[in-house]
Parts: structure tokens; sequence; C-alpha cells
């Protein structure tokens, strides 16, 4: 900035804010933490370094990255962003999961309200077609049976709790 007030890395490091400082437009000096944590995980002269090597319009994004990164690592020093995108992954797969239970609970029910008409090709001497058509809904109501089927949808997540 070179003017009044220096930029946030300039201040944590109490050093002269220049003209061309690479922190200036990304880490303005009403937002300390911003720089602070940024420091904290990948140290101010590896965050520079990276500024430099990219062009001006990349800039903004990259400090974006770097900034979503080391407030992820703060709160999950081993697996960061990774982690959280695991966590929430698991997440949606438990709750596709979920969404095809219901699914065919529904399926079920909707089967199990239809009236069965016979059909002319349907003879109701044969035993076959007899059970087919009116003890169908019987065998399909087993899926709704929610003990089975979510206690087999418990899973442990990577931070060691376990999500039903």
């Amino acid at each position: 900035m070179g003017g009044n007030s220096p930029c946030a890395s300039c201040k944590l490091l109490r050093r002269r804010c220049a003209k061309d400082c690479v922190f200036a437009p990304y880490f303005p000096s009403d937002d300390p933490h911003k720089f602070a944590i940024v420091h904290k995980v990948f140290g101010a002269s590896n965050v520079s370094k990276m500024l430099q090597e990219l062009s001006v319009h990349q800039r903004a994004d990259a400090v974006s990255s770097l900034v979503y990164e080391a407030n992820a690592r703060m709160r999950d020093p081993v697996y960061g962003c990774v982690g959280a995108i695991s966590y929430l992954q698991n997440q949606v797969s438990q709750l596709q999961m979920q969404l095809a239970v219901a699914q065919a609970e529904i399926l079920c029910i909707q089967m199990q309200n239809e009236p069965v008409m016979p059909t002319p090709q349907m003879d109701p001497e044969d035993d076959k077609s007899f059970l087919l058509q009116n003890n169908l809904p019987q065998y399909l109501n087993f899926a709704s049976s929610s003990n089975v089927i979510h206690d087999s949808l418990k899973r442990e997540s990577i931070f060691g709790d376990i999500i039903s």
C-alpha cells in the first residue's frame, strides 16, 4: 500500500509496506486474522513465492484457496480440506442410500394399495399366477423393515463419530 496503513502482512511481520507489496491487495489491514492464519500454516515467504509465480488475475483466487486451506488445517491438521471433503462425500452417500430406501418403501406402499385385478389371460386356478398376483406385496414388504436397513447404513466417519 505504501500509504497511511500497512497491509495486514506487513503489520504482522513488522515491516514497512512498500508500494509493490505482493500481499497488500489481498490482505487488507482491516482483516489481520486472514493473513495471520495463512502465515501460521504456510509461512509468509512461501505465500510470497506462490503469489509471485502466478499471474495477477490468478492471485485473488489463490489467496482465497490458501485462506480456506489454512482454516481447514487449523481445524484438522492432518487432513485439512480433504478431511472435510471426505466427510461431506460420506454424508452424500448416506443420504443417497436413505433416499433409495425411502423410494423403495414408497413403491411398496403404492403396490400394496393398488387393487389386483385378474387379467383375462390369468387363470385363477393356476397357483403360480395367483400367488404372484396376490402375495407379491407381502414379499416386497420386507424393505420397510427399517431396523435392518438403517443398521446397515451406520458408518464411522473419519472423525470417529458414528453416522446413522
